[in-house]
C-alpha cells in the first residue's frame, strides 16, 4: 500500500512573510505631473509638419511608450516616396517635438500631493526611482525646474533602454541602479495601461495604476495590477498596508 503524502506543514515548515517593499518606481507625466495634453498635441503638431498623419485614437492607445518609438510607428506606417529616409524623418520629427515638448513643460506643475507623498516615501525609508517614455533632456528639465533630482535613487529614461514600455527593461534597469535585486522588493506606479502592462511582465510586487493622467479607471482596470489609486498622493497610505 502506497503511503499516504505529508504535507510541509506536517514537518514544521513556516509560511516566509514576503519582503518588505524597498523601491517604488514612479512613471512621471500624469503620475507626478499633471497631464494637459501637451504630449499627443504636440506629438500631433510635429507629425502633422512634416504630412505624416495621425489620430487621437492612435496616440492614446500608445501613450506611456518612448516617444522616438511612437514617432517611429507612424513614420514606418505612412506612405512616403520611395527614396525617403524614414530613420532621418523620424529624427527630425522626434527634435521638434522634443524642442516644443520641453518649452510646454516649463509650466506644468506637479500633480497635487506627489512631491509631499515623495517625501513621505523617503522618510519612511524607501528608494524611489521613476521611468518615463520621455528622453533624458526632456525629463532633466522638468525635475531641474522643480528641484527634485535629489529625490530619486534612479531617473531612467526611454533612451536608457533598448526597448521602452510594455517591455520591463527600464523597470529592471531602475531596480540595477538602485541596488535592489528581487521584484518582490519593487512597485510600479503609472497612469496607462503600458505602465501597468511593462510593471506586469517584470513581474514587480505591486502595479499601481493611478487616475491623474491619460487614462481612466475602466481603461486601467483591464489591465493586470494590484492596485488603481486616485492620485501617488496615496501611495504612502497603500504601501504601508503592504
Amino acid at each position: 500500500m502506497a503511503a499516504a503524502s505529508v504535507p510541509p506543514a506536517a514537518f514544521g515548515a513556516r509560511h516566509n512573510p514576503a519582503p518588505r517593499i524597498r523601491l517604488v518606481i514612479l512613471d512621471i507625466g500624469g503620475t507626478l505631473i499633471e497631464d494637459r495634453g501637451n504630449v499627443p498635441e504636440a506629438l500631433r503638431r510635429s507629425l502633422s509638419n512634416h504630412g505624416i498623419d495621425s489620430t487621437p485614437e492612435e496616440i492614446s492607445r500608445l501613450r506611456g511608450a518612448s516617444k522616438r518609438e511612437m514617432i517611429r510607428h507612424f513614420v514606418e506606417h505612412q506612405t512616403l516616396p520611395a527614396n525617403a529616409d524614414r530613420d532621418k524623418l523620424t529624427s527630425t520629427v522626434y527634435d521638434e517635438f522634443t524642442a516644443e515638448l520641453i518649452a510646454a513643460y516649463q509650466s506644468v506643475p506637479p500633480i497635487a500631493g506627489a512631491e509631499d507623498a515623495i517625501r513621505e516615501l523617503r522618510d519612511k525609508g524607501y528608494l524611489v526611482a521613476t521611468t518615463t517614455g520621455f528622453d533624458r533632456a526632456i525629463t532633466e528639465s522638468i525635475f531641474g525646474r522643480l528641484g527634485w533630482k535629489k529625490y530619486f535613487a534612479a531617473t531612467i529614461c526611454s533612451d536608457d533602454v533598448a526597448l521602452g514600455r510594455p517591455s520591463p527593461f527600464m523597470l529592471f534597469h531602475a531596480m540595477e541602479a538602485a541596488r535592489v535585486d528581487s521584484v518582490a522588493e519593487a512597485v510600479a506606479v503609472g497612469d496607462t495601461p503600458l505602465d501597468l502592462q511593462a510593471g506586469t511582465n517584470a513581474g514587480l510586487r505591486g502595479v499601481v495604476g493611478v487616475l491623474t493622467g491619460a487614462s481612466t479607471a475602466e481603461k486601467l482596470r483591464r489591465e493586470p495590477h494590484t492596485h488603481i489609486l486616485p492620485s501617488v498622493a496615496s501611495l504612502p497610505a497603500l504601501l504601508a498596508k503592504f
